[in-house]
């Protein structure tokens, strides 16, 4: 029978600093793990900061997610293995693939070849909208677990409502089967509205640990957020410097960026983390990426805070369905 990593804990809590993570984290005795040098001993993993956290509900247990990870979506697959690698080694610990680009292959990859243990990784993979039904979850779950490599995932997210099929319950129940048989550690859903939310609550009796929605200053979704903090449903932000640049060029957002000697994008990233959003942002650019992570060590006025929430519009500028405005 499959053991995922995770199996003898008593309660399946990440910790996103080495040492942490070397402390709460079971494994074979140090006589049998070989020669090798620990790796939380070498001078790059121990200057890793302490990376804020999200805590998710997982049946009778709590999960740690980080609260800052770094997605794969639509980097081309030949590139992937190599961002992915890059992202572990800037500091990155949650990593968001999909099987729709393709690249759960280059990721698996990524994770047999990177020295940073499998146990401090947060790794998330999504169902897609044309696998809905309770069978096909089960077998799309199993398809991306083959392509990643790994027996068991961290986050299983259904990608979408889907409502014109009306079979994202019988999806949901599967995820939660897959869930309890410690396939996965969390169940979750993307670019699901209150009502498709509410549906799961009242036809399982369980909410979503997580729903992954486009968000930022130009899309604050309060009404939303506030309907996931009643339910104890986590955000978490695609997109969340927004498509297209204009927000990163917007006046606002330029002059807080000036303030702090920051980029725009660490600025935005930074809002995300004071409102609590856990957020993926993806660049295959390695200097980007590493400055997307460069967010630990500053924070924003209240003053800031506000001006960036002013900004809000409503405007989408991904391909979400409206629906979960």
């Amino acid at each position: 029978m499959f053991a995922p990593p995770w199996r003898s804990h008593k309660l399946s809590v990440f910790a996103w600093h080495p040492a942490d993570a070397a402390a709460q984290t079971p494994g074979p005795p140090a006589s049998s793990r070989g020669a090798r040098p620990a790796r939380d001993a070498t001078p790059e993993r121990a200057a890793q900061p302490r990376q804020p956290v999200t805590l998710l509900s997982a049946g009778t247990h709590a999960v740690a997610m980080p609260q800052l990870g770094y997605g794969v979506h639509q980097i081309p697959a030949h590139r992937c293995r190599e961002a992915t690698l890059h992202a572990l080694r800037t500091g990155y610990r949650a990593i968001d693939s999909t099987s729709v680009d393709d690249n759960e292959p280059a990721v698996g990859a990524a994770l047999r070849t990177t020295d940073v243990p499998r146990n401090e990784i947060f790794l998330t993979t999504k169902v897609c909208n044309d696998r809905h039904g309770y069978d096909q979850t089960l077998a799309a779950f199993e398809a991306s677990s083959k392509r990643l490599g790994q027996g068991a995932v961290d986050l299983l997210l259904i990608h979408g409502p889907c409502p014109q099929q009306e079979r994202y319950v019988d999806s949901w129940r599967a995820v939660l089967r897959l869930r309890d048989e410690g396939r996965i550690r969390a169940a979750g859903v993307t670019n699901f509205g209150i009502r498709h939310l509410q549906r799961l609550i009242d036809e399982t009796g369980e909410a979503p640990a997580v729903n992954q929605v486009e968000l930022h200053p130009y899309l604050t979704r309060t009404q939303l957020r506030a309907f996931h903090a009643e339910h104890g449903i986590a955000t978490q932000a695609w997109g969340p410097l927004a498509r297209g640049g204009r927000l990163l060029r917007d006046p606002v957002v330029v002059a807080i960026a000036r303030e702090h000697a920051r980029t725009p994008a660490q600025v935005v990233l930074r809002w995300h983390l004071q409102h609590g959003n856990a957020a993926i942002p993806k660049s295959a650019d390695p200097a980007r990426a590493t400055q997307n992570f460069a967010i630990f060590d500053f924070e924003l006025t209240p003053d800031q805070v506000a001006a960036l929430d002013a900004l809000d519009r409503g405007e989408l500028t991904g391909a979400a369905p409206a629906t979960t405005t």
